[in-house]
């Protein structure tokens, strides 16, 4: 929020300097973002009066002014503005000045742009006359009548010749302060005026807010009569409330209005405040916002049907258009503001161009009202709609201002003689907003700052707050009563932060905690730590993807309509449409961190991520979702193969303890390529547990992640590998005696699993069999058709002796024998 020093001194003296009073603000708990000087690049600029205008002899585009700046002799200067008259009192630069911002048609120079005299199509110019822009203000804040054109000044009570900074009052500066979301009360003038008076002991003005209303007729004995009833509120307006979520509703009415520009004091409070002027009653509307955050709104009270305002929610199928032109669909829901046949507002976001004020105008209702503040962020969300008005209502606007900001509106309208304010005002205030009394214990508040703060000093920061503090029975306990615009003064715990703040964060001693913490990590931690050391010693890198994915992430994996990995979890306010889910599974971010690396010619890639992945509850859907660990690891490149990405999967369970690890042939899922796919499988308690699966991308999945080469994935359920892996280490002594290694070539049918024959081995070996290893596979000219070789180590060793060929011959014996009983398995000659 922008903060013009200039307005804040209107109600606390401000002694400070631009830095101190910054760092006070940052000191109160409002983020300092930057402090804005203005007027310090302005030199020779001053107050002209055109005196007469004539077309440029030598160009259709250009005129000539001859300008009074307060010298014996008129000044000749050469423009091509179309918005100058007769009589405009306008910014000069002359001969030399200095203008801060960038001239048409060239960028800004570093200190400023010095403007010389000179010639335009053969004729002397001596200066330069000066728009909004070239002053150094944003387009966005140009007053209206001179946006696009040089700066007419409002009013007449200029004395030509005076310097601009001086006149204008433009040596100044403004603070851009962020707002935090606790303190919506914030995001107004007096409440940031409040807190500079807490903070210095200045005396606090408020606004004047008193209203004349419409002259009364006096009688014979000077006694006041009462307006006629045709001149009071209600015989020009009537309003209903129809929708709950309008907690208050205040309206006034302004007749004989008269619509111009505002003068310069309320045009500069807006332009310093980010905010354009535009006439004075819509001006007279934001000045108020700005000073109270109260959003206001006026309606050209001839555009409303039978002069009624009804406050109720839009209906599925309802059209409208904003101030801003644009047609807009109404979702159903939505609170807008209806007169008897049409709607003309919405609540809290925008009016529309249906009732908009114009030149017109004769007769206004005024809008100050309070709406519901979830309400409000929901309907500016589901219209993508950020105004001024929304930003402050979906935070949370006090009710109990509207009625003072409406009468405050009403005092600056006679101020300026923009109009008569009718007699009395229709104020709907069902339920009233009470502020939450709380009991607030001392020595709680000092523990939790860590400050030793007495008691008295305590009452006097809540007091300089506003607070209302009264004493109990208690010597330990007071009773705080805070303003009703601090939503955020809810719980005991609140009060420790004002005291804090106001007893000033860096005068807290630093102190270490007074406890014995030991940092240990968690058996699910070691675990992830251990698998990432693993990864990177096998050559991976570590990736980190976001959680928040489009639905449509996973329709390239070729998968069915009613799997689980397309079960996703929706989001209720996503960021868009790519980031509105909650991911199922690893894998497409794998392959899309792939697809970008292979775009961008890396040749070979070699990666892997734990992450956590998100599933609804299909059986009960008030339950909440679980939230599961997963591990994804992809790879391409020149040596990559099948083989390569099982090798990895291996080492990775083996080095976390897991074992009895099988592989089983998977052909059916559809991102993986159908014969070179396989799900990783364990025994547990003579059940198989699947960890995950793995293989080839199926070329189509490829190609639809830019992956023009053959790449490998692997997903794993990591909750499974951390409730499986055996992390305990224990001391085994190396063996005693030698080992025998035999090895065997095997003729087995084609559709023989190596899994399976693994096993029948490692049954069939007994205590004797150490180990069991696939070395070779071969299909050739020596092997027949629909058959082929597998080639194993097996090794043997006795922990008590030493083999002899006998001990193993049995045993490899019985091997031999089962294998060809199971699968008949014939012994090929190596």
């Amino acid at each position: 929020m922008l903060v013009p020093v200039k307005w804040i001194k209107d109600y606390v003296d401000v002694k400070l300097t631009a830095d101190e009073y910054g760092e006070m603000m940052t000191t109160a708990g409002l983020t300092l973002e930057t402090i804005e000087y203005f007027g310090k690049e302005i030199e020779n600029v001053v107050i002209g009066k055109i005196e007469k205008i004539e077309q440029h002899p030598n160009a259709e585009k250009l005129v000539i002014c001859q300008m009074n700046v307060g010298k014996e002799e008129l000044v000749q200067i050469v423009t091509g503005a179309d918005n100058v008259s007769e009589g405009d009192f306008v910014p000069v630069v002359l001969d030399g000045g200095r203008v801060p911002g960038p001239l048409h048609g060239k960028e800004k120079e570093e200190g400023g742009t010095v403007i010389h005299a000179g010639e335009l199509r053969g004729v002397k110019s001596d200066g330069m006359l000066c728009g909004p822009q070239e002053l150094g203000w944003e387009d966005k804040v140009a007053p209206y009548i001179s946006k696009d054109g040089i700066w007419l000044l409002p009013g007449n009570d200029w004395t030509p010749g005076q310097d601009l900074v001086e006149a204008l009052g433009l040596d100044t500066y403004v603070l851009d302060v962020d707002v935090t979301p606790n303190r919506p009360d914030c995001l107004s003038i007096l409440a940031l005026a409040k807190e500079t008076k807490a903070f210095t002991g200045e005396e606090y003005k408020k606004p004047d807010t008193t209203v004349k209303g419409a002259p009364k007729r006096m009688g014979q004995n000077s006694i006041r009569f009462q307006p006629p009833k045709a001149e009071r509120v209600h015989n020009f307006i009537s309003v209903e409330v129809q929708d709950p979520n309008c907690k208050r509703y205040c309206a006034r009415v302004i007749k004989d209005v008269k619509i111009k520009q505002s003068p310069w004091w309320l045009q500069e409070r807006l332009m310093y405040s980010g905010m354009r002027p535009i006439n004075n009653i819509v001006d007279i509307t934001n000045y108020v916002m700005l000073e109270y955050g109260q959003p206001l709104h006026a309606f050209d009270i001839n555009m409303l049907a039978d002069k009624k305002i009804i406050v109720k929610a839009a209906e599925e199928g309802d059209t409208f258009v904003t101030l801003d032109g644009k047609e807009r669909q109404m979702p159903e829901g939505v609170m807008m503001i209806n007169d008897s046949e049409k709607a003309v507002g919405i609540a809290g976001i925008m009016g529309g161009l249906n009732s908009e004020v114009t030149e017109d105008t004769k007769i206004i209702v005024l809008e100050s009202a309070n709406f519901d503040a979830d309400n409000i962020r929901i309907s500016s969300k589901k219209l993508g709609m950020s105004t001024e008005a929304s930003k402050r209502f979906s935070r949370g606007v006090d009710a109990n201002i509207a009625r003072e900001a409406a009468n405050r509106f009403c005092h600056l309208v006679e101020k300026l003689g923009a109009g008569t304010v009718v007699d009395d005002i229709i104020d709907i205030y069902p339920e009233k907003i009470e502020a939450i009394t709380c009991d607030v214990r001392i020595d709680r508040m000092n523990k939790l700052n860590g400050t030793d703060i007495p008691k008295e000093t305590i009452i006097g920061y809540l007091k300089a707050l506003d607070m209302v503090v009264e004493e109990t029975e208690d010597e330990n306990v007071i009773r705080v009563t805070p303003p009703t615009e601090r939503l955020d003064m809810k719980e005991e715990i609140d009060y420790a932060e004002e005291i804090a703040r106001m007893y000033g964060y860096d005068n807290i001693p630093m102190t270490l905690p007074k406890m014995n913490t030991k940092s240990i990590s968690t058996r699910s931690w070691q675990i992830r730590e251990i698998a990432k050391n693993v990864m990177t010693s096998l050559g991976s890198n570590e990736i980190q993807t976001y959680s928040f994915v489009s639905p449509r992430s996973v329709d390239p994996l070729r998968l069915e309509d009613d799997t689980w990995e397309k079960n996703f979890l929706i989001l209720l306010n996503p960021l868009g449409d790519e980031t509105s889910a909650m991911r199922t599974m690893l894998m497409p971010e794998m392959l899309e961190v792939m697809g970008r690396n292979f775009s961008r010619n890396v040749d070979r890639v070699n990666a892997f991520e734990i992450g956590n992945t998100f599933l609804p509850d299909i059986m009960d859907e008030g339950k909440l979702p679980s939230e599961e660990l997963s591990m994804s690891i992809g790879a391409y490149g020149e040596g990559e193969d099948f083989f390569t990405m099982k090798g990895r999967v291996e080492t990775l369970l083996s080095m976390l303890g897991i074992k009895n690890l099988h592989f089983e042939a998977e052909s059916e899922y559809g991102a993986f390529h159908p014969g070179r796919c396989a799900r990783i499988v364990i025994e547990d308690r003579g059940f198989p547990m699947e960890l995950g699966i793995m293989g080839e991308v199926h070329p189509e999945v490829a190609e639809s992640f830019g992956i023009g080469t053959r790449a490998y994935v692997c997903e794993l359920n990591f909750e499974y590998v951390i409730e499986k892996a055996s992390i305990e280490k224990s001391y085994k002594p190396l063996p005693k005696f030698p080992a025998m290694t035999r090895d065997i070539a095997l003729l087995v049918s084609e559709d023989v699993k190596v899994g399976d024959l693994e096993k029948t081995i490692i049954a069939a070996g007994g205590n004797l069999l150490e180990s069991v290893e696939l070395f070779d596979v071969y299909r050739g000219k020596q092997v027949e058709e629909g058959k082929k070789s597998l080639a194993f180590s097996i090794v043997y060793r006795d922990a008590q002796k030493t083999l002899t060929d006998d001990d193993v011959q049995g045993v490899h014996g019985d091997i031999l024998n089962a294998l060809k009983e199971n699968y008949n398995a014939v012994l090929r000659e190596m």
